[in-house]
């Protein structure tokens, strides 16, 4: 299809498709009944200083001191991190290891806060004509507000809009297509306001023309919501599409709403394309509006094994175990997975000591019966299932057996970061083979000797300069050397003719001379009474 083509299509609504894809069962009318509560403040918070995709901040504040709500905690530094704020007022009791929201139940640097109970502000900067400011000083203002992807990966939303590529689109995702979560579709309902505004800062710093808001057509009320605000909005387009996981995958809800396909390795500003979380656009709004940082989120808490299921506002930093507590849950079979994230790209947390974190936008807790421990892994039968359902087209199978072999190049050749670890795969498996944790894995590994094969390169670098400094400086003192010899020579010569004394009678002389001072001393000793002549006299 071509450009003029694809954009008219585009303009009339077209909806196209991706391959593969599931349809799990979607039981999001666990939490989606009731509208979003607010979280009781909690005792203690744990921050992570690391919440985001890229290098972490610089901390700013020591233990002891005493921090106000929405204070930074961190700040970007020479390393360009996203900052971290308190999420209530008190005081900084430790910094240092802490066990964080990691499928290895990995530690990293936290911040310990322990709440005064007051929850007092910090002054906010709001900033209401936005249109006004520079481009670059409401990009430092998103930054400063720590405002990350809240739709899962976390990528730094300003570090996303500094880009400086032509935007055909901006592209609102509100599909939230796995099966429990209804976060998205909560904020939709009771904020679409605030989102669509959201959506227009977005507009202007992306100098996007159009945006397009997207909706899985199994939120109804989410819908209706939107399509309410958007009267306000003429730029902005509401795209229905059908409910298929995982249709909320960045590159599958491009090709489904423009019926473009990202390029392997690319990124959607390749294609003119640029896209957002309804979160992240709620946030973006509140801290233009408000001057609000990124301090609290909307979690999903759900699942039979829980008395409150529904939404909650929860600060960032909040002990999973606080929330469960407020929520009413009682873990009473061991074999029971508390999960952070959904039951497909979700994982099984080591405890409830971990904090949520601006990515978490669900707390799965099944009862045993809803959702089975995992199984024994078997043998691969060779159906093929999995190579249906991949919405990325690639070959887990394949990828499997490479990343058990360790073969790093064969997985780099078979596309693996391609892989969006939707779980499509492993849900279809019958030989019940968790299939991306292989791929996780296989991940980790070559990024790990990505980065040492980069340290080695550095260093090699650093060897080989100083070799060459080295070289390079004793050519130096050489020649130095060799103009000294050159400089003498010259010298004498120049003695020479101009009648002084030849040089070789000069060295003949002083020869001379030492050989006289020689003789002189012996002669002298010779002459000179023994001590044993002196007694006798």
């Amino acid at each position: 299809m071509s450009t003029a083509a694809n954009s008219k299509a585009i303009e009339a609504g077209q909806i196209w498709d991706f391959p593969g894809g599931i349809h799990p069962p979607q039981r999001k009318e666990l939490s989606n009944q009731t509208p979003i509560a607010k979280l009781p403040l909690a005792n203690t918070y744990v921050v992570p200083v690391k919440q985001h995709a890229g290098a972490p901040a610089e901390l700013c504040v020591s233990v002891g001191e005493q921090v106000l709500r929405g204070q930074p905690l961190t700040r970007a530094g020479v390393s360009l991190g996203l900052p971290v704020h308190a999420p209530t007022s008190g005081t900084v009791t430790s910094i240092g290891p802490g066990r964080i929201a990691h499928p290895s139940g990995m530690t990293d640097v936290v911040v310990r806060i322990e709440a005064d109970g007051n929850d007092t502000p910090a002054p906010p900067q709001p900033l209401p004509d936005y249109r006004q400011a520079a481009r670059a000083d409401v990009l430092e203002r998103l930054r400063n507000a720590g405002i990350a992807g809240l739709g899962g990966a976390g990528f730094p939303t300003a570090q996303k809009l500094a880009l400086q590529r032509p935007i055909d689109y901006l592209i609102i995702n509100g599909i939230e297509c796995e099966p429990y979560i209804s976060a998205d579709d909560r904020l939709m309902r009771e904020h679409a306001a605030t989102i669509l505004d959201g959506a227009a800062i977005l507009m202007h710093l992306a100098d996007a023309k159009k945006a397009l808001i997207a909706i899985e057509d199994n939120k109804p009320e989410a819908i209706a919501a939107m399509k309410a605000e958007l009267t306000d909005y003429p730029n902005m387009s509401l795209r229905i599409v059908p409910t298929k996981y995982p249709s909320g995958g960045e590159k599958q809800l491009i090709q489904l709403l423009t019926g473009r396909q990202v390029p392997s390795k690319g990124l959607p500003i390749d294609i003119g394309l640029l896209m957002q979380n309804v979160g992240t656009a709620y946030a973006v709004s509140r801290a233009i509006r408000q001057g609000e940082p990124l301090i609290e989120r909307v979690v999903t808490v759900t699942g039979e094994a829980v008395e409150k299921p529904g939404n909650y506002w929860v600060r960032l930093g909040t002990p999973v175990a606080e929330v469960l507590h407020h929520t009413g849950f009682q873990q009473s079979d061991p074999a029971q997975r508390i999960i952070m994230g959904g039951p497909m790209m979700g994982f099984t947390l080591p405890d409830t000591d971990v904090p949520v974190v601006k990515i978490t936008n669900c707390l799965l807790l099944p009862s045993v019966q809803e959702l089975a421990p995992a199984q024994h892994e078997m043998n691969c039968i060779r159906c093929g299932a999995c190579a249906d359902v991949c919405p990325a087209q690639l070959l887990p199978q394949q990828l499997q057996w490479l990343a058990k072999a360790k073969d790093y190049d064969g997985l780099e050749g078979q596309n693996l970061f391609d892989c969006i670890e939707c779980g499509a795969c492993a849900y279809v498996c019958p030989s019940e083979i968790p299939l991306v944790h292989y791929y996780r894995k296989a991940k980790a590994e070559i990024r790990t000797l990505a980065r040492e094969k980069a340290k080695a390169e550095v260093a090699r670098e650093r060897f080989e300069a100083r070799q060459v400094r080295l070289e390079r400086e004793k050519e130096e003192r050489l020649e130095r050397h060799r103009k000294a010899a050159e400089a003498r020579k010259k010298a004498q010569a120049e003695q020479v003719k101009a009648g002084g004394d030849n040089p070789q009678d000069a060295v003949q002389a002083a020869i001379a001379r030492a050989k006289a001072r020689k003789a002189a001393q012996q002669k002298a000793a010779a002459e000179q009474p023994s001590s044993h002549e002196d007694n006798n006299e």
